[in-house]
Order: structure tokens, then C-alpha cells, then sequence
């Protein structure tokens, strides 16, 4: 298995890509199937955020993108919570990762771990650091380490209108909509349950403007999402997050053939 992801990150192109391309930036395609020109680099740590795994080199996004975290960190910062903690965005001009994500790939995608920084860490250490999970896979609910300052974080990452959707594991969804349902706010119908992030959320923005040939999601269904629609996930048996498998190359659109040979799309 891991020989076969080994071959699989040799021989995909985008995860020897270094440096962005120029032009101005464009998300380019969809979030599983698309890539990345004038991405711009998120600084390894700023007012009350620090990136995660430096050396992957998965710091990169759509300016609006990293407008968007740098705004969460100061606005977590201002709650009083401790540093956030920026897990993988995409590479440096977007495309397929060799494994793991299958989306990341316009540089509209970023995931924010549950677990903070308490304290400023080094590179080796951010570079070592393991995820702490938020979920109890036997009985399928959130367990002690989710509390007030994830629900904060999580709340204040949706409420942003840059946001599109943000995925959390089916019994973090269940633990918001306890939480907030009674007042049905409109940002916690942008949580949708899926299954493996249970350590982290994942934050995907909307096609900003200026990106002609970005591919818009299908919008999901009208409500909260606290009722039936959750219902179904919990009914599921919960799954743990696997190790991760080679990803298939998808289909790309023309346009990031164009950016990988470094000419002007």
C-alpha cells in the first residue's frame, strides 16, 4: 500500500510544483478536480494562528483564502481563545494531492484543527504535532475534549459570508445544533456532516470573483440540518478517519495543463 502512494506522489507533477504561477490569481475548476494560479503564501504563524506540518509545504491559497484566515485568527484572538491551528491548504498551484484529501485543489479549501496552541511552537514541533480527536467512535458523540472553545472557533468560522460549506464529523454537528438550534442562526446550516473529521473542520469558501472558470457546488438543502438529514449520519456505524490511500489523477481542466508548463493560461 504505501509503496503504491510512494509511486503515486512521484508521479503526480503538482506535488513537485515549488513556487506559484504568476497571473492574477484564479481558482481554476472544482474543488476535487481543479488548480490554483497566483496562489499566495500564508506566513507559518501571525496574529493567533500557526501553520501546521511547515515542511509539506501545503500553505498555499487563493488570496481570499488567506484573507479568510488571517481574519479568523484575529477574530478567534479577540475571544480569547489560544492559537489556531492551520492544517493542510493547498499546494503551491493547487492540483491533486498524491493522497489523503481529494479536494484542496483550487485553493478554496483550508482545515482548522480543533486543537490549539497554547503556546508559540517551533517547526519541529508543529511539524510532529498530533491531532487530538473530538469524537467517541463507539457510541458515536462527541466526547470531553470538545468544548466551548471548539463550538467557539467552529461558530465563528461559519459565520463568515466568504463561507460555503464546512465539514465536521456527523456528532460535531449534532453537539451545534444542541447547542444553537433554538435560534436557528443561517451559518449552522453551512455544517455538513461528513465522516473523518472528527480532529479537525474543514472550511471550503465560495468561488471568489475574478475566477471565471471556477465550478460552484451544488447548494444543499434548505434548513438547518439538525433534523432527518443528521439523523441519518448518526444512524450510521462511525467511522474512524483510515490511513490514507493513493488518490486517482482526475480529469483537470485544460488550463492546469497550462499551468504546469508555466505558460500564461
Amino acid at each position: 500500500m504505501y509503496q503504491w502512494i510512494l509511486v503515486a506522489a512521484i508521479s503526480n507533477p503538482w506535488a513537485h510544483q515549488i513556487t506559484p504561477s504568476a497571473g492574477s490569481a484564479e481558482a481554476i475548476g472544482g474543488y476535487a478536480a481543479g488548480c490554483l494560479q497566483g496562489a499566495v503564501a500564508l506566513p507559518e504563524h501571525g496574529t493567533g494562528y500557526q501553520i501546521l506540518r511547515p515542511r509539506q509545504k501545503r500553505f498555499y491559497g487563493h488570496p481570499v483564502m488567506e484573507q479568510y484566515v488571517l481574519d479568523l485568527a484575529r477574530q478567534a484572538r479577540k475571544m480569547g481563545l489560544p492559537d489556531i491551528l492551520v492544517g493542510d491548504m493547498a499546494m503551491a498551484k493547487g492540483g491533486p494531492f498524491s493522497s489523503g484529501h481529494r479536494s484542496h485543489q483550487s485553493g478554496l479549501d483550508t482545515d482548522f484543527w480543533f486543537k490549539f496552541a497554547n503556546k508559540k511552537l517551533s517547526a519541529k514541533e508543529r511539524n510532529a504535532l498530533k491531532p487530538l480527536d473530538m469524537v467517541n467512535f463507539q457510541k458515536n458523540t462527541i466526547n470531553s475534549n470538545f468544548g466551548p472553545q471548539q463550538m467557539t472557533l467552529l461558530k465563528l468560522a461559519a459565520q463568515d459570508p466568504r463561507v460555503e460549506r464546512i465539514f465536521v464529523n456527523p456528532p460535531i454537528k449534532k453537539a451545534m445544533c444542541d447547542q444553537f438550534s433554538a435560534s436557528d442562526p443561517a451559518w449552522l446550516r453551512k455544517l455538513r456532516p461528513w465522516f473523518g473529521h472528527s480532529a479537525h473542520f474543514h472550511v471550503r469558501l465560495h468561488c471568489p470573483v475574478g475566477s471565471k472558470d471556477c465550478e460552484s457546488q451544488k447548494p444543499f438543502p434548505a434548513g438547518n440540518g439538525c433534523g432527518a438529514e443528521l439523523a441519518s449520519w448518526l444512524n450510521k456505524p462511525a467511522m474512524v478517519s483510515s490511513k490514507p490511500v493513493a488518490n486517482p489523477m482526475p480529469d483537470l481542466p485544460a488550463r492546469c495543463d497550462l499551468l504546469l508548463s508555466n505558460k500564461k493560461p
